[in-house]
């Protein structure tokens, strides 16, 4: 059991389920703050150190969607998407307006619990358990990582990235030219089984592109191979 120290907001207008998630985090020693419409997740977010966020899509005043890309303009925590619509379109507008994850109601808790877990640890992670204090800066054209800040720059000014980017950046950059097929960045970076890897790591793949190249229709850096997966270029 942990401290009570990791807070991680729960937004649906069901107050059952809220209820039932906020238990299920509070037995696994998490402080979980309650919220029943966007407005209401905003302002929490706002006067809570929030951590993660759940949130569910279909809510009052404002909608699970338009929550996410509103807190995505101060705060680059974790997001995980509720949603009881389970087709390819509707996740992918999830993860596109800035959620890091998706789960599909009815949710088993468990699954729900690891996924908690997995991004809470990348997001409060310092570093990699490969990085040696002093690594060397990492450099492609006109990218730069330094990977014991986790910090990304283009052009000599740092990305603002996601912690999910930020574990997909520090893949690729670690291992610049080297081409990984999504099942494997998915497992690595979200550090769970692979299920519906390709459309997932592909919306990151094209924020991250629309941070760092020029042309994001034309990458120079951030490339898919078709048919195998996605690489950075080194030059």
């Amino acid at each position: 059991m942990r401290t009570m120290h990791e807070c991680v907001l729960v937004a649906d207008d069901d107050r059952d389920i809220v209820a039932a998630i906020a238990i299920l985090l509070e037995k696994e020693g998490y402080e979980a703050v309650r919220a029943y419409d966007g407005l209401e997740a905003l302002e929490a977010a706002a006067e809570r150190r929030v951590q993660l966020m759940i949130v569910d899509v279909m809510m009052p005043r404002l909608d699970g969607l338009s929550a996410v890309m509103k807190l995505r303009e101060k705060r680059n925590i974790p997001i995980i998407v509720l949603s009881a619509k389970s087709e390819d379109t509707d996740k992918i507008l999830g993860l596109s307006v800035g959620a890091d994850d998706y789960v599909t109601k009815p949710f088993n808790p468990q699954e729900l619990l690891a996924r908690v877990r997995s991004h809470l640890r990348r997001y409060n992670s310092l570093g990699d358990v490969h990085t040696e204090p002093g690594e060397a800066v990492i450099r492609t054209g006109r990218l730069s990582y330094r990977p014991e800040e986790r910090c990304l720059y283009a052009d000599g000014e740092p990305v603002r990235l996601t912690a999910t980017e930020t574990g997909i950046v520090d893949l690729l950059m670690r291992n610049l030219g080297r081409i990984f097929p999504a099942e494997e960045i998915y497992r690595r970076v979200w550090d769970g089984e692979a299920y519906a890897a390709e459309n997932t790591v592909m919306v990151h793949i094209r924020r991250i592109r629309e941070k760092i190249e020029l042309n994001p229709r034309e990458p120079e850096y951030l490339k898919v191979v078709w048919g195998i997966g996605y690489k950075i270029e080194k030059k």
